[in-house]
C-alpha cells in the first residue's frame, strides 16, 4: 500500500480480537511514529508502549474510577462527557480491549507538545493501516493526566515527572469477518478548504 493509499483508507478501529501484534510489526509502527517531526527537531514524545495483559486488565479500573468521580457541565467536550457518563454505568474499557496500547506523552510546559505528538500518532496509525493493523486514538488517559492515581500508576511504567500524557493510541487485529480494517470511504463534512490563486 502505498502513502497515499494507506493515508486516505485509514479508519479508526473499535473492536479488537485478542490475538498478539507481531513484534517486528509493532516495531515498524513505533519507528514510524518515531520518525515523525517535531518542533525544532526536539524529538521528545515518549512512547510507553503496554502489552502486558495484566496492566491492560488493570488501567480501565482506575480510569473508570477517576472518569466516574466527575461531573458533567454545560460545556463539557461531547466525547469527555461519553467517557463520564461510561464510567458512571460501569464496566468501561476505555481502550477497546485492544492488545497494545501506546501512551503518548510530551514535556509538561513545552508549547508544541500535543502538535508533536499528534504527528506521531498519525504516524503510526498510517503505519498500521499500511500493516493491516487496526487503530484508534485514546484521549482518555490525556484527560486524566493531572490525576494523581493515573500519574503514579503509569509513571511505574516510565511516565516521567516531567512529562504529560498527551494522548494514546489503541492497536490490534480488528475484529472484523475479514480480519482486516475497515476502508469504506467516508465522505467529508467538515474540514473546509480555502484556495487563495
Amino acid at each position: 500500500m502505498d502513502a497515499l493509499e494507506a493515508i486516505m483508507t485509514r479508519r479508526s478501529t473499535r473492536k479488537f480480537r485478542a490475538d498478539a501484534v507481531p513484534e517486528e510489526m509493532l516495531k515498524q509502527v513505533i519507528e514510524a511514529g518515531r520518525r515523525a517531526p517535531s518542533g525544532g527537531n526536539n524529538q521528545t514524545t515518549h512512547l510507553i508502549v503496554i502489552e502486558k495483559p495484566e496492566v491492560l486488565a488493570e488501567l480501565p479500573g482506575l480510569v473508570e474510577k477517576e472518569f466516574s468521580q466527575m461531573e458533567i457541565q454545560p460545556d463539557t467536550y461531547k466525547s469527555l462527557k461519553n467517557a463520564i457518563n461510561a464510567a458512571k454505568k460501569g464496566g468501561y474499557i476505555f481502550h477497546y480491549h485492544a492488545p497494545v496500547l501506546i501512551v503518548v506523552a510530551n514535556k509538561i510546559g513545552y508549547g508544541n507538545a500535543l502538535a508533536d505528538s499528534a504527528c506521531v500518532l498519525e504516524n503510526m496509525m498510517v503505519a498500521a493501516n499500511a500493516l493491516d493493523l487496526g487503530t484508534v486514538w485514546i484521549n482518555q488517559l490525556h484527560w486524566l493526566t493531572d490525576h494523581a492515581l493515573i500519574r503514579a500508576y503509569l509513571g511505574a511504567f516510565g511516565l516521567a515527572e516531567d512529562e504529560t500524557i498527551t494522548g494514546g493510541l489503541a492497536i490490534g487485529w480488528p475484529d472484523t469477518e475479514d480480519g482486516l480494517p475497515n476502508r469504506a470511504e467516508l465522505p467529508r463534512t467538515g474540514n473546509p478548504v480555502t484556495w487563495v490563486k
